[in-house]
């Protein structure tokens, strides 16, 4: 093996990031064939890739704040919230937001975190290359676990900045440190190549969905090959997870609800990888901050202290949705107690205080931190699982793909297999009326039943961008009516490139706009 020092911090132009599981490992400042690297170590390593999974710099907080902004479906409640959240709302981001890159605070940013999960990803590999001989088998699933880290890493930074620089685990610190942006292309291909090594040696189903399993590889490879408009392999993906349901053990969770109840979401058959907050706040680290974010202040129908009236649904996205529709109910709370237990309605939010928007809030985010006791306020210390992939998306993966190619009537069925488990609600009454079963769907209703179902996990922006929905949505005809006024399809389907990144490395460029 040739002896280079390898980007460790993998932050380019940055030498640290702070609260990182990682760093705390000072051998891994040493050549893995410097050291004594064992089964545990390897082990400790890609543990530490998955925890960066949980910080509150992604989907918690800081990336999960800008794309659920940046979507059609939720909007700015409180007007006094950070400046660099309503830039995300309003399309008139700056280039220095510190949602992406705080200079000061770079352990609080999400383009800093997802390279930290390729670098935890990397320097498993690495440690895997000089790895004693173990059972058969042992090698090839921590290699196809730490392959669908970088790729599921990677997938978040190409839709978000386009062209990035890709590190894998051969890449020296010398061409880290100068690294152009590698071709869109380029990247999706080793995306694609990291997630069918991982199909092809990752179990066919965990216990802990946290881990990822055969399912979540070929679901995500669903979802990769969608967004490229190959959509004969996504359908080949996504039907080969449907056809193989049993071997994977996945299922519709039969109530809907079941997701997003922190009791009860680890016994469902449903998700298929997901993100385990566990309820334990390290330096202000695994913390679940949408339900935070989400609730508003003196709220006390989950939890005493409530939320931040920060990411709200407009108000269109509550009144059109059919309220015989059992998902609106879960997703939505159009009522709340306040501490002192007085029910109110929406439209009286705002005399609990000021900052609280009178318009129904989500609840996905604030029933899940409700349902078992909080050390924290606010529900951040919680036992929550976001979605990050469940069965119901393959299906709609499978239908959205089975329309590109002709085969409408799959579609269908599969469309209906999600309206039918909707339609039954808890399960304790007469099944609803809405949504009616469909005939000869068309992208856009599977784009719609996707907008509904998906709601608030962080899957609607990336719909905008893949198909081109922003001058639509954004416009006076969509759910925030006038606003936003700003975006701009040929600057804000990308967010920009640090300028700290490319003052340190003059081979980046900035993308048009910024």
């Amino acid at each position: 093996m040739k002896k280079y020092k390898y980007l460790f911090t993998l932050i380019l132009g940055l030498s640290v990031v702070g609260c990182s599981d990682l760093e705390e490992n000072a051998i891994s400042q040493l050549e893995p064939d410097e050291r004594t690297v064992d089964l545990a170590t390897v082990e400790t390593t890609i543990a530490g890739g998955y925890a960066q999974l949980s910080a509150r710099a992604f989907l918690s907080r800081g990336l999960g704040l800008s794309i659920m902004l940046r979507s059609d479906m939720v909007a700015i409640g409180n007007p006094t919230t950070a400046a660099e959240r309503i830039e995300m709302d309003q399309f008139t981001i700056s280039a220095t937001n510190p949602l992406i890159l705080n200079n000061s605070r770079p352990e609080r940013s999400f383009w800093p975190r997802l390279y930290q999960m390729v670098r935890g990803a990397n320097e498993t590999l690495r440690e895997i290359e000089v790895l004693e001989e173990q059972d058969a088998g042992v090698k090839e699933e921590l290699t196809a676990r730490a392959r669908f880290l970088r790729g599921y890493a990677y997938y978040h930074l190409v839709r978000l900045f386009g062209a990035v620089p890709y590190l894998d685990e051969m890449t020296p610190t010398v061409e880290a440190s100068e690294a152009e942006r590698t071709d869109v292309d380029v990247v999706y291909s080793n995306i694609i190549a990291d997630f069918e090594f991982a199909k092809e040696w990752l179990p066919d189903s965990r216990t802990n969905r946290a881990l990822p399993a055969k399912s979540a590889a070929g679901a995500y490879l669903a979802s990769v090959y969608l967004t490229r408009q190959d959509y004969q392999s996504a359908y080949n993906e996504a039907t080969d997870v449907i056809n193989n349901a049993g071997r994977y053990n996945l299922e519709l969770e039969p109530n809907y609800a079941n997701l997003f109840d922190a009791a009860l979401t680890d016994l469902s058959l449903e998700p298929i990888f997901v993100i385990d907050f566990v309820g334990t706040n390290i330096n202000d680290e695994s913390r679940d901050y949408l339900a935070a974010f989400t609730g508003f202040y003196g709220q006390g129908t989950y939890y005493p202290s409530g939320g931040w009236s920060v990411m709200v649904p407009a108000l269109p996205v509550y009144e059109t949705w059919d309220d015989g529709d059992y998902r609106k109910e879960v997703s939505i709370d159009d009522t709340a107690f306040d501490n002192a237990g007085n029910l109110l309605d929406f439209t009286q939010f705002s005399s609990v205080d000021p900052r609280n928007a009178n318009r129904p809030h989500i609840s996905k985010y604030t029933r899940m931190a409700g349902s078992l006791p909080q050390a924290n306020t606010a529900g951040r210390d919680s036992h929550s699982n976001y979605q990050q992939m469940r069965y119901a998306e393959v299906l709609l993966i499978a239908a959205e793909a089975a329309i590109e190619i002709g085969r409408t009537a799959e579609a269908d069925d599969f469309i209906n297999m999600v309206r039918e488990r909707a339609r039954n609600g808890d399960g304790t009454g007469a099944p609803s009326a809405v949504p009616a079963n469909i005939s000869g769907a068309t992208i856009e209703d599977v784009l719609e039943e996707r907008r509904l179902e998906l709601c608030f996990e962080h899957k609607r922006w990336y719909d905008i961008v893949r198909r081109d929905l922003g001058r639509e949505v954004f416009g006076p005809n969509g759910f925030e009516g006038q606003g936003p006024q700003n975006f701009d399809p040929s600057r804000d389907y990308l967010l920009p490139i640090p300028p700290l990144e490319i003052t340190n490395n003059p081979n980046l460029s900035q993308n048009p706009g910024f």
